[in-house]
């Protein structure tokens, strides 16, 4: 038996769901053989992730999305490490009820890439989502080295609203590093920079962002993309036009600027978490996340454990608070069966508190469905 979901927002951890799914299954089959794989698509919760599946656990000091110091996280086994940057610059960083869309600086997110390349990391995994920021990148890529300056030749201010005063880019001063090093950009979303589809338009509005914001941030994005295409030539503005450059407010961009490679973030995560010879072992997989959805199946885990077991032909079924798939979409997914907390208490507020003893009663029905 493997568990391999990810976390339910606002209620369990990943590693939380695991052990909830466990103690169900186990009071139905005692004794019953368990690996636990708790995993992640790239967003919030990636770390975590890595650090249950045996990599180290390492803490910076950095600046979090409004310059304030925060105290973040990287994994790292070996030379491979793996960076959330919403450890940095996510919005779980802002007060509470504070945004911060023309102004919140993905600064601190290059200090912790930064960080583990000192830590010795050949192989970077990247992980980009729920960002307070739409800097296009400019605050990493100023903590590693660039300079974005003004006409009179001083820094522009932070966040993207600041780039509406860009006239040059510098990047000569860049960590030497960053060229030897295997950046992977992992992101369950492939929203190119600006425009109806872009950083701005799709995402800003999560973040605060007015639309007057989104306007004025789609114009400045555009106005960066051209800025670096003076230094660095036609690709500046491919880039803008590439899949996953438009991930966590632009952050996407500035990461494929320094090279790295964009992968679906659920396929990075499972290579890097040793998901496969897990398989192997397993007769049945049990995936999920808090809301199974039309978004699930668009490079969220679920579907990414989903398709790769039924690679393999291993059965899944999973567990999730809210269901809103109908059954042809979940076995088009290669998801058998889907269990839901509200099935159990239809009351969502009751299920959000008390998420952790309704999961274990819907395990046992699992458990009595699939093992009994």
């Amino acid at each position: 038996m493997l568990i391999a979901a990810d976390k339910f927002k606002g209620s369990l951890t990943a590693v939380q769901v695991a052990e909830r799914v466990t103690a169900g299954l186990r009071r139905v089959v005692p004794g019953l053989d368990v690996e636990a794989l708790p995993v992640a698509d790239g967003g919030d919760g990636t770390v975590a992730a890595a650090v249950a599946a045996g990599f180290d656990r390492h803490e910076r000091a950095v600046a979090g999305p409004l310059g304030q110091e925060v105290t973040a996280t990287f994994a790292l086994r070996g030379d491979t490490a793996v960076v959330e940057m919403a450890e940095a610059s996510g919005l779980q960083r802002l007060p509470r009820g504070v945004f911060a869309p023309l102004t919140a600086s993905t600064y601190g997110s290059g200090e912790l890439l930064r960080a583990a390349l000192d830590a010795g990391a050949r192989t970077i995994v990247f992980g980009v989502g729920g960002s307070a920021t739409t800097d296009g990148g400019a605050g990493m890529l100023s903590a590693l080295g660039a300079r974005f300056l003004d006409e009179d030749g001083g820094p522009v201010p932070p966040g993207g609203g600041g780039l509406a005063a860009l006239a040059r880019a510098d990047l000569s001063g860049l960590d030497p590093r960053l060229a030897s090093v295997d950046l992977i950009l992992a992101s369950d979303v492939d929203n190119p920079l600006t425009g109806p589809k872009g950083a701005p338009a799709v995402y800003g509005p999560q973040k605060g962002a007015s639309p007057d914001d989104v306007a004025a941030l789609d114009e400045t994005l555009g106005h960066f993309a051209m800025v670096l295409e003076a230094e660095v030539g036609p690709r500046a503005v491919e880039y803008a036009a590439a899949p996953g450059a438009g991930a966590a407010g632009g952050i996407g961009y500035g990461a494929l600027l320094l090279g790295a490679r964009f992968r679906p973030g659920i396929e990075v995560m499972l290579d890097v978490l040793g998901f496969a010879p897990a398989l192997e072992r397993a007769s049945l997989v049990i995936t999920g996340e808090g809301s199974l959805d039309e978004q699930t199946l668009h490079g969220k885990a679920p579907a990414g454990v989903a398709a790769a077991a039924r690679a393999a032909g291993k059965e899944v079924v999973a567990v999730c608070g809210r269901l809103a798939l109908p059954p042809a979409e979940l076995g088009r997914a290669g998801i058998r069966r889907a269990y839901s907390l509200t099935s159990v208490e239809p009351d969502v507020v009751k299920c959000i508190a008390d998420a952790g003893p309704i999961l274990e009663r819907v395990a046992e029905q699992i458990a009595r469905d699939f093992l009994c």
